[in-house]
């Protein structure tokens, strides 16, 4: 098994431009299979669940040097936890999250990066501003003061082709830059999580800066 993450890794690795950030996303995999990557090189790490992070971070403590990425839906109620546990999140959906998530970095001390996530084409089992909705909400979100919003995420819906996908991507793209044209002072859009393991090198042709790879870095779920 190690062997073998290291291996995809390296593969991967070559085939990425260096300007982008390789996240291995090892939700439900074990501790020693983080351990594995570890070894192999990487440091970046995403969940989804903050249970699930957790146990595997107390396992992982003699590993300081790990950047912890949720990656996953967050609910409000979970979003104390998450700024805890994680130094990335990407998955902020909506306005209120955002302002909550504002709100408890102030309290706590810290200053979260994060992504905002937009849904490009309609798609009812993804969460996530549409892009009218985000326009609309940039100025509020521009007073999330604790908060360093570094850029956007997205996931495409299933069963596009690859012209699809790539559609979505470079419409992601263009988002990002007319928001960064508007001057905001603190609405950074220097990020674009993008791309998974089944589309990520569309979403790097497109700009992405951060893929989030799992299936083919740690092999297929059992």
């Amino acid at each position: 098994m190690t062997s073998s993450i290291r291996e995809r890794i390296t593969t991967i690795r070559a085939s990425l431009p260096p300007s982008v950030r390789l996240i291995a996303i090892s939700k439900t995999w074990m501790a020693e299979d983080i351990r594995a990557a570890y070894a192999a090189g990487m440091r970046d790490f995403g969940e989804n669940r903050i249970q699930e992070a957790a146990s595997k971070q107390a396992e992982l403590q003699d590993l300081p040097d790990i950047t912890w990425h949720f990656i996953g839906r967050l609910q409000s109620n979970k979003a104390k936890k998450a700024i805890e546990l994680f130094d990335w999140i990407h998955s902020v959906d909506n306005l209120k999250l955002a302002q909550r998530l504002n709100e408890l970095a102030q309290q706590q001390g810290v200053s979260p990066q994060v992504c905002l996530q937009v849904k490009i084409l309609p798609d009812p089992n993804k969460s996530g501003w549409t892009v009218p909705e985000l326009l609309v909400d940039l100025a509020e979100l521009d007073q999330c003061k604790n908060l360093q919003i570094q850029g956007l995420m997205t996931i495409p819906p299933l069963g596009l082709n690859d012209a699809e996908i790539s559609h979505v991507f470079n419409s992601t793209y263009k988002l990002a830059t007319e928001i960064q044209k508007q001057n905001w002072s603190h609405l950074k859009m220097s990020e674009l999580s993008m791309g998974m393991s089944g589309d990520y090198q569309l979403a790097v042709q497109a700009g992405a800066t951060m893929v989030r790879l799992g299936t083919i870095l740690f092999g297929k779920r059992t």
